[in-house]
This record gives C-alpha cells, sequence and structure tokens, in this order.
C-alpha cells in the first residue's frame, strides 16, 4: 500500500508541476513547426534543458542555504519576466496570423523564418517556464524520497508514467498542429500565452500575498476561479482585469490601423507631369 502511494505521490508531483511547462514548450515546438520554421525549435529545446539544469543547481542552494524552502520574492520576479515574455510573444504571433502577414515576414527576413531576437525571447519562454516549476519539483521529490528512504522502485514507476504521460500529451500536440491551418496554429498559441501569462500574474501576486506584502480579499470570488487554476482574490482578479483591458484596447488599435490606411490611400494623389 505504501508503494502505491509513493507511487502515486511521485507521478502527481512530476506531472502536475511539469504539465504547465510541458504545454508551454509543446505550444512553441507546435508553432515552430507549422510555421515552417522547425531549424529555430533547438534554442527552445536548449532553454528548456538548461532550466534543468538551472533547477537542479537552485534546488541545491535552497536545500543546503534555506533549508529546503524557497525564496517567495526570487520567485515572483522569475514569473512576472515569464509573464512579461509571454505576453509579448502573444501579441507577436496574434499580428502574423495572417499567411500572407507570415510571408511577408519571412521575405523581410532574408529567407529566415524569425530574428535572433524573437528565437531568444522564445528561448527564454521555454526556459522560465521550466525553470520556475523544476527546483520546486526537484524539492518535492528530495522530500518524499526522504520520507520513503530513498529512490525506490515505486517512486521511480511514478517518475517514469509521468513522464511518459508528459511525452505522449506532447508528441499530440505536435500532431494536431501540422494539421491545421496556419491562422488557427497561431491564434491558439497566442491565446494559450496569453492565459499562461494571466494565470502567471495571479502566481506572482499570491507569492507577494504570501509574504504580506499584498492583502487577500477572496469573499465572493466564483469557486471556478481557482479551480481553473487562477489566484481567487479581488486583488489578482483586478491586475488580471486591467491586463485584459489593456489587451482589448491594443487590439482595437491594430484593428484600426488598416481601416486608417485604407481611408489615408485615396487621399495620396500623384503629381501631375507639367506641361
Amino acid at each position: 500500500m505504501a508503494d502505491g502511494s509513493t507511487f502515486a505521490q511521485a507521478f502527481t508531483i512530476l506531472f502536475r508541476e511539469g504539465l504547465e511547462a510541458m504545454l508551454v514548450v509543446a505550444a512553441l515546438a507546435a508553432f515552430l513547426r507549422r510555421a515552417g520554421a522547425a531549424e529555430k525549435i533547438r534554442p527552445i529545446y536548449a532553454g528548456a534543458g538548461l532550466a534543468v539544469l538551472a533547477s537542479f543547481g537552485l534546488a541545491w542552494v535552497f536545500e543546503t542555504f534555506f533549508d529546503g524552502n524557497h525564496n517567495d520574492l526570487i520567485e515572483a520576479g522569475v514569473i512576472v519576466v515569464a509573464a512579461a515574455l509571454m505576453f509579448t510573444m502573444s501579441g507577436w504571433l496574434f499580428l502574423r496570423q495572417d499567411p500572407a502577414a507570415w510571408k511577408a515576414e519571412i521575405n523581410r527576413m532574408a529567407e529566415r523564418a524569425m530574428s535572433a531576437g524573437t528565437v531568444l525571447s522564445l528561448a527564454g519562454i521555454a526556459f522560465l517556464a521550466v525553470f520556475r516549476e523544476g527546483a520546486e519539483t526537484v524539492l518535492f521529490l528530495h522530500a518524499l524520497a526522504r520520507t520513503v528512504g530513498g529512490f525506490d522502485a515505486s517512486l521511480l514507476g511514478g517518475l517514469v508514467v509521468a513522464a511518459l504521460a508528459l511525452a505522449a500529451m506532447f508528441v499530440a500536440m505536435q500532431w494536431l498542429a501540422l494539421r491545421l491551418p496556419l491562422r488557427p496554429v497561431f491564434l491558439l498559441t497566442s491565446a494559450f500565452l496569453f492565459v499562461m501569462g494571466l494565470r502567471l500574474v495571479g502566481a506572482a501576486i499570491q507569492e507577494l500575498q504570501e509574504q504580506v506584502l499584498v492583502p487577500v480579499h477572496n469573499d465572493g470570488v466564483p469557486d471556478f476561479v481557482t479551480e481553473l487554476g487562477f489566484n481567487g482574490s479581488w486583488e489578482a482578479l483586478a491586475v488580471q482585469g486591467v491586463i485584459v483591458l489593456c489587451a482589448v484596447a491594443w487590439l482595437a488599435m491594430q484593428r484600426s490601423r488598416p481601416e486608417a490606411g485604407m481611408a489615408a490611400r485615396p487621399q495620396v494623389s500623384r503629381p501631375q507631369a507639367s506641361r
């Protein structure tokens, strides 16, 4: 019975903590494959791999110098940077949802699918998404191993099954992306990154609330908010609401620009030839 409990705990820890990070990496990889820039996926994997190594390093620091307790302020800072990158990339993808606009972008960049700055942003998102969960996962698994007397067969079995489940979801996302038209892939990836950014903002506010730097008022917040994984406080919802309003205003501005350009075209007159 203890073996079954250890298996379930190990599976839950890795699957729960790794799911969000895996979804981000999978979405970015699927977008690149569908956009014809598969050669640019390597920096994303490199960022995720570097984050795994950094997670082990940070977990060692926490275990050695902080008695296994992570620093909420550091985590809040990492989360805010990750959210900012996700919002930026979400907007970038939305602007290039039109296949014609994407082809123009490729031509403009001289046969390169993306600029170096964009690739670095994608790699940064992958790094921060994995790094945010990584050190916490290592600490949780280390604590679990200590309670059961080491990394026994049941614990390792739970990790293996969780890793296989995450890999299966990754492959499924790549398969689906290759069969969808270009525009839905861009739009879905953009929306996904935006929602993930909102969740990260709520997570950062929660870290500050745990340090009593931000108050917590959650009376009257619907239960489905926390069930969806969002911060169930009015403070977090207010900040997220402001971000959503800013995004809506930005979208309205983007939609009005082409209309303004079309309206301006008839007013441009050609110079008449001098007699």
